[in-house]
């Protein structure tokens, strides 16, 4: 499975390289994994020393979709008699702004190398293939088979469905600050001997139990692991813990690193030990040409030196944290964890999970199944079980191992409710503070507003490429043009009835929410060509549901794009979308879409009959006609 994935990544990596030169041969790309031309600046030396080179391109209208982010692979082309050219020398996106980015690259020859080429060809850049990460996931798989110890072997065995799991006797804790699903939570975590999962619905404090899981933990243990499948959740957690006055090493690729976990970074923590100064010295007069005796005891020391800071790094530490394919960095070779904690552990692939299991006892997953799940994109991987979770399987297997969060400090009750009775048996409750919090007394939480009856809500126009309803743009996403212009027409009229005033003295903020890149990206051109959002741009947010995940708004405005007479849904059947899309309110919800094709599926026939019960129904009639609610 981790091949096919692999295969299927070379495969798109290689398709949209050739399609790029029978398409596009030396035009303007603007693409969220692609920019051609770019212009080379200057050269600079980074925190780590680290050669870096200035890139400059043109600002794209859907530059919120770069895909250009920080520790990423890619690779620099040009255009040879219509042909793309591949550069073979790949580099490392280290920061990307507007316009801007800065690569990381071997060396001056790799600099030199590209401004010879640049004087005769425009150069290009686009995302290269991580191979790493799928060597070490297939490695993982092999070590985790193949390793015999008496206590891994258990661990495996749980995990995998063959033997129950087991939990010791403890008296019972109190933690008067957390509430009591949260505490039964931590106790069950103390309890299990092999696995415990803290099963997190939105807004209900995953990531704050799993902390203070960590920090009751650690009164237990000298030192835990901490990992997510990427490098923003290690940071999370790793950034919530630091607070908490816990010592957190951070071992990884400093460039993937946020800005505020740099300063517990190996690598800085390297750098500010005691004895780097001597170390530096040593190396300097290594490179300064010692000879003979001489480098032969510089050596020896410059090895007693490393391996004396990098075991004080380790021991000072009670949390190392690293995401799960950086578990098996070099630097972890040989490290052993009483337990490990995986965040987000929902969308984490299976493969990299067992490369940090490797290094543990027992294992503490936090995450919530029922919402987005891991991306993979070869079919046949999927259909072969990578899509599927380890926490999925440890779920279904052990419901015993799992504590399910009931209480949410985020939505409104209503928003909550519904999502609550499809994909968590009805068990979850709102807070009090926020169970009935609106943004103005006068509204509902909910509203749909349905555009069966027309595909032309306020204007005689047809939508793009000529035909109305959904239409496949060049990319293959879907865009719904006339459902675009009336989910902006909503938008103001909502901003109007609050008035601007109270949206910027309140600082109300708006969160436009789509499945389909095609759509976000229309929204967002339109939000552009608008004056009247030029003063409230920084209060609205246009995205697609994976960019929405972890994030909430005041007021969330969800266009679903789907309008065909066959009842077509497309990926909005994996219902999780939905619900991650539903969940990012906190008091206002607004779903723009066709009831007629979507209630082909239960779960919209049932959404909209709860809307019904519980919010609006807005019925839009054809031009001129007045909605029906």
């Amino acid at each position: 499975m981790v091949t096919q994935e692999l295969h299927e990544e070379q495969e798109s990596y290689r398709r949209s390289f050739e399609q790029r030169g029978l398409s596009v041969s030396g035009a303007l790309v603007c693409e969220p994994a692609c920019r051609y031309p770019v212009a080379l600046g200057d050269t600079a030396y980074n925190a780590l020393g680290q050669l870096t080179l200035q890139l400059r391109y043109d600002v794209a209208e859907d530059e919120a979709e770069l895909e250009f982010e920080p520790g990423r692979p890619v690779t620099f082309f040009y255009f040879h008699e219509g042909s793309p050219k591949e550069v073979p020398q790949q580099g490392y996106v280290e920061l990307v702004g507007d316009g801007a980015m800065s690569v990381s690259l071997p060396g001056k020859a790799a600099v030199q190398s590209l401004r010879s080429l640049a004087a005769h060809h425009p150069l290009g850049i686009q995302l290269g293939v991580d191979n790493t990460s799928f060597r070490v996931m297939t490695e993982a798989l092999h070590a985790a088979e193949c390793n015999d110890s008496e206590r891994f072997v258990r661990l495996r065995e749980v995990l995998t469905g063959h033997r129950a799991p087991s939990f010791r006797a403890l008296p019972r804790l109190s933690f008067p600050w957390l509430n009591p699903s949260q505490q039964e939570a931590i106790q069950r975590v103390l309890e299990a001997q092999e696995v415990s999962i803290i099963h997190g619905p939105p807004g209900t404090g995953k990531t704050t139990t799993l902390v203070e899981a960590v920090i009751e933990t650690l009164q237990r243990e000298t030192q835990v692991l901490v990992c997510a499948a990427s490098n923003a959740a290690v940071d999370w957690i790793s950034e919530q813990l630091m607070r908490r006055g816990i010592h957190v090493l951070r071992v990884g690729n400093p460039l993937r690193m946020s800005d505020e976990m740099l300063d517990c970074s190996y690598e800085r923590r390297y750098a500010a030990h005691p004895d780097y100064h001597e170390l530096w010295s040593i190396r300097r007069s290594l490179r300064d040409g010692a000879k003979g005796e001489q480098a032969h005891r510089l050596r020896n020391r410059e090895t007693e030196l490393e391996v004396k800071i990098n075991a004080d790094l380790f021991e000072q530490a009670r949390v190392v944290s690293c995401t799960l394919i950086g578990s098996a960095y070099r630097l972890m070779e040989r490290r052993h964890f009483s337990t490990l904690f995986i965040d987000e552990a929902a969308q984490a692939l299976e493969p990299a999970c067992w490369a940090a299991i490797l290094k543990a006892d027992r294992v503490v997953m936090g995450g919530d199944h029922q919402q987005l799940p891991p991306t993979v994109k070869s079919l046949a991987a999927a259909k072969g079980g990578l899509a599927d979770t380890l926490m999925q399987k440890v779920v279904a297997k052990w419901p015993q191992c799992v504590s399910l969060l009931t209480v949410q400090y985020r939505m409104n009750e209503d928003i909550m409710g519904f999502s609550s009775q499809w994909f968590y048996d009805g068990r979850l409750k709102a807070a009090p503070e926020v169970a009935h919090r609106q943004v103005s007394p006068l509204d509902t939480p909910l509203t749909w507003l349905d555009t069966s009856l027309t595909t032309t809500p306020l204007s005689n126009q047809r939508g793009a490429g000529g035909e109305a309803g959904e239409t496949r743009t060049r990319t293959s996403s879907l865009t719904n043009a006339d459902e675009a212009r009336l989910v902006i027409h909503t938008l103001r009229d909502y901003i109007e009835m609050l008035s601007p005033q109270k949206i910027e003295s309140e600082r109300v903020d708006f969160g436009i929410i789509t499945p389909y890149r095609g759509q976000a990206r229309l929204l967002r051109r339109l939000l552009k060509m608008q004056h009247y959002f030029r003063r409230l741009r920084r209060h609205i947010t246009v995205g697609t549901v994976d960019g929405f995940q972890g994030q909430e708004r005041d007021v969330i405005v969800i266009s679903l794009v789907r309008a065909n007479a066959e009842g077509q849904i497309g990926f909005l059947r994996d219902l999780r979308r939905m619900n991650v899309a539903m969940t990012r309110a906190r008091m206002k919800l607004i779903i723009v879409g066709n009831a007629e094709t979507l209630s082909h599926h239960r779960f919209y026939r049932a959404l909209a009959e709860y809307i019904r019960r519980h919010g609006e129904m807005v019925t839009l009639l054809p031009t001129g006609d007045q909605p029906q609610a």
